[in-house]
């Protein structure tokens, strides 16, 4: 059960830095000062990617471990460790921007990317084991 709930949630994770994505690089474009839907959106993607993390911990105590893991988890705790960074770095600057967080999100979302194919797995599969 906990494999399934930790491949759904990839889409949720995915669907969230796109929106993130999406709005932090509008952000940027009209020049707008950061606001509190960035702020929301930021917390919801990096809060989801967490609970993600957390439960990949719970497949890798209940599943069977392979040497492919490795990479996957390097690069998913990567991506949770610098979306966290950048999103807290922001928040405490007297002036919060756009480009922290849409930095952040770009490389976390590349480095989910990279996770997902470090198993063997297309972005937008699903596989029993």
């Amino acid at each position: 059960m906990l494999f399934y709930a930790h491949s759904g949630l990839r889409y949720l994770v995915l669907l969230a830095g796109i929106l993130a994505l999406a709005y932090f690089a509008y952000g940027l474009a009209t020049r707008k000062p950061f606001d509190k839907l960035g702020r929301i959106l930021g917390s919801a993607y990096s809060g989801l990617l967490q609970l993600q993390v957390l439960l990949g911990v719970g497949v890798l105590v209940t599943r069977f471990y392979y040497p492919a893991l490795i990479g996957h988890i390097v690069m998913m705790v990567l991506a949770a460790g610098v979306a966290q960074a950048t999103l807290s770095i922001n928040r405490r600057k007297p002036q919060p921007a756009f480009v922290l967080p849409l930095v952040g999100v770009v490389v976390s979302v590349v480095f989910i990317i990279g996770g997902i194919m470090a198993i063997g797995r297309g972005v937008f599969t699903t596989t029993a084991m």
